[in-house]
Formats: C-alpha cells, structure tokens, sequence
C-alpha cells in the first residue's frame, strides 16, 4: 500500500509542480502587464498559498478497535470533539448492544463507523456461514442504532476470508502502525511508538478499552497537530 502511496504522492508533487509553475507565468503576466495593480498581484499571491497548502496537506487516521467501551469512550468522544478530530471506529456487535447511546453520539459526531466482527473473532477460522454470521449481525446492530450499514471492515487479528469478498461489498481496512496499546498501561510507551513510526498517510491502530489508550490517544493527536498533521477517517486515506 505505501508503494502504491508513494506513487500517488509523486503524482501530487508533479501537479505541485505544474501549479506552482502556472500561478507564477500568472504573476510575472500581471506584474508586466499592469505594475500598479497592487490588489490582483495580492489575489494571485493568496491564492497561491491556499493551492499549495491544499496539495501538501499530511494525512493520517486515527482508529479505535473494540469498541464502544462504556467506561472510557465517551472520554475519548470528548475529547476528540475538543480538538475538532474525526476518527474511525470499528466496533464489536456485542458491544453496540451493550451501549446503543455511545455508538449514537458516536454517529452524532461525524465519525465513520465500521464492523470488527460480532464477537472479536478470527474469521478465517470459522466456516463461510459462520464467519458471514459474525459480519451481518455487527452491521445490523450499527444500522439499527444509526440507520447506515458500515462500508468497512476491520476483521479482529487482520485475519480476512478472502472468499468472502464474494459475499460481502465490504472493504477490508488494515493499519500501518500499532503501538500494541492493548499490552501496556502505559501512555508514554504508546505515545513514543507511534511518533517514532508514523509517516503522512499512515492509519494508526489504537483501542478505547483503557485510559492508558486514551489518553494516549490524546497525546498522539496534539503532538501530530504540531508537526502539521491533519487527522481524517480511513476513507479519505484510501481513495482520496
């Protein structure tokens, strides 16, 4: 997928190219053919910087397994709403009927809602019939909270059943970076594994089943806000 990326990002930085080069002919066509025109070089100017702010903008997507947790996701909700960022859950079916309200307000917020099987199991281990059951019972638990189907799928251990493609419209998400939340209590051990390994357009792997994780979360957004970083759901780092 980064290779593929990769490509994808040489072909933005060659139309960076060709539109910078555009908006400059543009000036030196202004400034010669009217040098007092003080106001459209200023328009020509700005308009300049949006475009290039446009096409080197960093991406990367946070997402959150396991969930809705109802000790600490509604934590998380707010304070992703605090900081204005858009997140990408996949939840467990078991868990949506558990808390019917957070998987509501979650929607409420604009985050993307995904299906991570009914109950967090390998599905490449079970049969077509079984694995299909854990799929359609998780989308019918989050359309009857939302009144969508998710689109995409994080099946638990990123173990997939390729010939269920055939029976599903589903599209499988993985992830480039895991911090192994779920194995520590510690919110600096996260914090440092992700910052030491994300890049632009990487999605990240967390969980919102602790507070260690979410406040790690925390951590994660507002030190890649910093660094420039704008955080998207997984959709727009798949097909944008």
């Amino acid at each position: 997928m980064k290779k593929f990326r990769n490509i994808l990002l040489g072909a933005d930085l060659l139309l960076l190219c060709i539109v910078a080069g555009k908006i400059a002919e543009s000036k030196v066509s202004a400034l010669a053919g009217n040098m007092e025109d003080s106001t459209g070089t200023q328009s020509i100017m700005k308009e300049s910087d949006l475009s290039m702010q446009d096409l080197t903008e960093k991406k990367v997507a946070l997402t959150f397994d396991d969930g809705p947790n109802a000790k600490y996701t509604e934590t998380l909700l707010d304070g992703l709403k605090e900081r204005g960022v858009q997140a990408t859950f996949f939840l467990l079916g078991t868990q949506v009927e558990k808390s019917p309200k957070i998987v509501e307000r979650m929607h409420e917020d604009g985050h993307l809602i995904g299906n991570h099987s009914y109950e967090h199991v390998n599905l490449s281990s079970l049969s077509d019939e079984a694995a299909m059951v854990q799929v359609d019972k998780t989308n019918e638990a989050i359309y009857k909270v939302t009144g969508e189907f998710p689109e995409y799928i994080r099946p638990p251990y990123g173990c997939w059943k390729s010939n269920l493609d055939y029976n599903t419209t589903m599209i499988e998400v993985l992830w480039n970076v895991d911090p192994l939340d779920w194995n520590t209590d510690s919110a600096d051990v996260v914090v440092q594994r992700v910052l030491n390994e994300v890049e632009e357009n990487d999605i990240i792997l967390l969980h919102d089943a602790s507070e260690s994780s979410v406040n790690a979360a925390f951590r994660i957004i507002d030190a890649l806000q910093k660094e420039g970083y704008v955080f998207v759901t997984v959709d727009e780092i798949l097909f944008d």
